[in-house]
C-alpha cells in the first residue's frame, strides 16, 4: 500500500520566496470528502490527476494518485465535484535532502500560505528552515479537502 508522510507547517515569512525554483498553478476539487477518505481530481499546470486518500494518523496516510487527461479533470472539476475547490501557487524549494512545497492559496483563502514536506518514513529528521511557522499537520482546518470550503483565520497561531 503507497503511504504519504507528510508535514505541514503554517508560514510567517517570505524569506522562502527566493529559494523558489519552479512554480505551478493547481485547481482542485473532491468526488468525496469525509474523515476516512478523500478523492481528488486536481489540475496540476496541464496535467489532470485523480487521488484516493485514506484517514491521517499523524501525518500519514495511503495514497494513491493516477494521471489523467487534462480535459476529464476539467470535466470532473465543472460537473461531478463537491461545492468549492482549492486554487493556488505551489512553488517547490530544495533544502538540503529534501523538498519543500510551498502552497500560496488564492481566492476564498488568499494570504494563507502552508508549507508542506513528504518524508521517505516517519522517523526521518529534518532541518526545519527558519521560515517555518507553526507545525499544523495534524489539524483539520488545513488540510486541502476542509480549506476547499471553507476560510482559515491563522491570526490565532501567532
Amino acid at each position: 500500500m503507497p503511504i504519504e508522510i507528510e508535514r505541514k507547517y503554517v508560514l510567517f515569512s517570505d524569506d522562502w520566496r527566493i529559494l523558489s525554483h519552479e512554480q505551478v498553478e493547481i485547481q482542485q476539487g473532491y468526488l468525496c470528502n469525509d474523515k476516512y477518505r478523500t478523492v481528488r481530481v486536481r489540475l496540476w499546470g496541464n496535467e489532470g490527476k485523480v487521488t484516493i486518500k485514506g484517514l491521517s494518523v499523524n501525518g500519514a496516510r495511503p495514497e494513491y494518485e493516477y494521471d489523467i487527461p487534462k480535459s476529464h479533470a476539467q470535466e470532473m472539476l465543472e460537473t461531478l465535484c463537491l461545492p468549492g475547490r482549492v486554487h493556488k501557487i505551489r512553488h517547490l524549494i530544495q533544502f538540503g535532502s529534501l523538498t519543500w512545497e510551498i502552497d500560496e492559496f488564492l481566492d476564498h483563502n488568499k494570504g494563507l500560505i502552508l508549507a508542506e514536506i513528504e518524508l521517505p518514513s516517519l522517523n526521518t529528521a529534518f532541518t526545519p528552515p527558519t521560515w517555518l511557522g507553526p507545525e499544523v499537520t495534524n489539524d483539520h482546518r488545513f488540510q486541502n479537502s476542509h480549506l476547499s470550503q471553507h476560510t482559515v483565520d491563522t491570526s490565532n497561531l501567532f
